[in-house]
């Protein structure tokens, strides 16, 4: 029984990895997206503006954007206009699509 046991938990947890994604792009914001991808100085500068009137972090990656939830809000926070990889979820609510993240590190 107790072989059981971990075997199904360690299936378990494999299986919540298998879950996760990764991306890699700009951190951006809702309003602008990849129009801020070159992330100088006055990229950052409006992205913080835009954030600051309600526009939520983003990730341009691949062309697309992505939202990121509210509550990885904090963890992205610093990144803006950083090029990073992203692990996490992709969701979906009546929203749209958004990306709760786990893990971010800057990218090369």
């Amino acid at each position: 029984m107790a072989k059981f046991l971990i075997f199904v938990t360690l299936g378990s947890f494999m299986a919540i990895q298998a879950l996760a994604e990764s991306w890699t792009g700009v951190i951006s914001d809702s309003r602008c997206g990849a129009k801020h991808e070159a992330a100088s100085a006055a990229d950052v500068q409006c992205m913080k503006t835009c954030i600051k009137r309600g526009a939520t972090p983003a990730l341009v990656s691949g062309g697309k954007l992505f939202n990121v939830a509210s509550s990885s809000n904090d963890q992205v926070a610093s990144h803006l206009g950083e090029k990073v990889t992203i692990t996490g979820k992709l969701e979906r609510d009546y929203s749209g699509q958004f990306i709760v993240v786990e893990s971010i590190t800057k990218a090369e």
